[in-house]
């Protein structure tokens, strides 16, 4: 009972915030006790938020309350002290089923602190001590408690294994190495670690890389996700808008023909029914004069008969019979028959346009992107030939070299006219269109190129046909000291190395084109993501004053 009522005193007496004994005891105003230096340290800590509370009932207090020793709490520790007990430990500091516990604890064991290496035990905080204070455990290697520390002990020696054979690549002790693994190759385990550790740092570079790399797969792919949906769903709207004006087109050419049959109708019934009326009319004075006729011959006198007989006997002149063709049915059917092949062209017309969405949709291929390429030897491996079309060349372009290089001439050069001619700026274009992943060099000797990829269809003559000046063209202006990136008439300046040589990577499908400026090395000038939605082509743009010598030449790689 006295064990029981001293392990009561015994919490009443321990500090909440170090779980300790009290040391130099302080009662604050909420009326709880700590250890003077453990609530200082907690205030210190909360003055950077501005806050000063209890930590057991976070009653706050403004402005910050003095410290005074309490001295009657501090003759009962005090007093505690001499019965030779220590401060219980709170309940979340025993070890549980998921804890290391205390190797050398007894009873209900603490968790442990640390894990000597050396010793292959695990510590409490208060058995820990003497590995701190005592010299004898000063080489020991402490870590955070382990319960793996048995699998540090050889099991056939029962020895510390601080040894590894490279030979048969597994941890063995000393004896072993005197043993069965006495040829081996056998090193110290710590120094078979640091060269381990320098390869881990390697592999951890590489997954890096590739977490990189695969986030950047994950960009482009959703990108193109976002590319589909957005033209998907831009295509539904207008088809939608389309249709709605197809069918409101078909109603009113409905409409049309209903009212152009009604107007032909009534021009042939009209007519028709007019004169049925007077033949209608004279059919009835007709029956009149019959029943007259057949009165006056059944009267007997004589006389009354002769009397009345030049009245009645007298017939008026029939009217001329009209000439009456049938033939309105036979010009319905011909409306009929007309509106059917309409109807049937129109099914043709939506069996053709039905072919072409599904050729379209077999077209919408979403694929995860290849990486693109890092060093110039793998750019290499997507190298293209490229061959200037003179159809498209300046006449102040010279082309030579097999159609590799341009120069500004002093004279105009005798070209065919051709529809596909540039002529108000200094460029030309390749020949053949560029898809899937190419790579190709500009080597230039001039103050201004333009190294570009376009849609074939750009304008040829005025402000649009310069290369950027519009949203189907893409280039890279190199001038004397410095890059600028134009597309739709916008300019953005680029700082980079100065070369004489630039390098342009395209992946149609992934929508990626990339300028490079290649020296000794390859430094990345600009990089556009975008949807191409048609081939693309290479185009050169060379200016300078006429016969100055300004050259741009698509490098021939091998």
């Amino acid at each position: 009972m006295a064990q029981q009522q001293n392990l009561m005193d015994q919490k009443k007496l321990c500090c909440s915030i170090c779980l300790d004994l009290l040391k130099d005891p302080v009662t604050i105003p909420c009326g709880h006790s700590y250890c003077m230096n453990c609530v200082r340290s907690h205030w210190e800590e909360q003055d950077q938020k501005k806050i000063c509370s209890c930590p057991q009932c976070r009653q706050t207090f403004q402005p910050r309350p003095a410290l005074m020793k309490n001295t009657m709490l501090a003759d009962l520790v005090e007093e505690l002290k001499k019965t030779g007990l220590q401060a219980a430990p709170a309940d979340h500091c025993y070890a549980g089923p998921e804890d290391v516990a205390c190797d050398f604890c007894t009873g209900r064991k603490l968790k442990a602190f640390m894990s000597c290496l050396q010793c292959l035990v695990s510590y409490c905080e208060q058995h820990l001590r003497p590995h701190y204070d005592s010299p004898a455990f000063e080489k020991h290697k402490l870590v955070d408690p382990s319960k793996k520390l048995q699998e540090n002990i050889c099991h056939h020696h029962g020895k510390v294994m601080k040894i590894f054979c490279r030979t048969d690549q597994q941890c063995i002790c000393y004896l072993c190495s005197m043993d069965e693994h006495k040829d081996h190759h056998t090193v110290l385990a710590s120094a078979e670690r640091t060269e381990r550790q320098g390869e881990l740092g390697g592999s951890r570079q590489k997954i890096q890389q590739r977490i990189q790399e695969r986030e950047d797969d994950v960009k482009l792919l959703q990108a193109k996700v976002e590319a589909v949906n957005r033209s998907a769903d831009l295509a539904v709207k207008n088809s939608d808008k389309i249709f709605t004006q197809l069918v409101r087109l078909i109603k009113n050419r409905s409409s049309d023909v209903k009212q152009q049959i009604r107007s032909k109708q009534k021009n042939e019934v009209s007519p028709a029914k007019e004169l049925q009326e007077k033949l209608q009319q004279e059919i009835t004075e007709l029956r009149r004069k019959d029943a007259e006729l057949e009165q006056l011959s059944h009267i007997e006198d004589h006389i009354q008969f002769l009397n009345n007989y030049p009245s009645l006997s007298q017939i008026s002149e029939p009217t001329d019979s009209p000439s009456i063709n049938i033939h309105p049915l036979q010009y319905f059917e011909d409306a009929t028959a007309a509106v059917s092949e309409v109807r049937d062209k129109l099914q043709d017309i939506l069996s053709d346009l039905w072919t072409k969405i599904l050729l379209t949709e077999a077209r919408v291929d979403v694929f995860l992107p290849q990486a693109e390429p890092k060093s110039r030897a793998e750019f290499l491996q997507y190298s293209c030939q490229i061959t200037l079309d003179p159809n498209t060349a300046h006449t102040r372009l010279l082309l030579s070299d097999g159609n590799r290089k341009a120069t500004v001439a002093s004279e105009k050069q005798l070209y065919p006219q051709h529809p596909d001619r540039f002529t108000d700026m200094f460029q030309v274009l390749n020949r053949e269109s560029l898809s899937g992943r190419q790579y190709w060099e500009v080597e230039r000797r001039a103050n201004e190129v333009s190294v570009a990829v376009m849609y074939k269809d750009v304008s040829r003559a005025g402000y649009e046909s310069g290369f950027g000046n519009d949203d189907k063209s893409w280039t890279l202006e190199c001038f004397s000291n410095t890059y600028a990136f134009r597309h739709n008439s916008i300019s953005t300046f680029i700082s980079g190395p100065q070369s004489s040589k630039i390098g342009v990577y395209l992946d149609h499908h992934a929508g990626i084109l990339s300028f490079y400026s290649v020296s000794d090395t390859m430094t990345l000038l600009h990089r556009v993501q975008t949807t191409f939605t048609q081939p693309l082509y290479h185009g050169l743009g060379v200016f300078g004053s006429y016969g100055s010598g300004s050259t741009a030449e698509v490098c021939k790689l091998e």
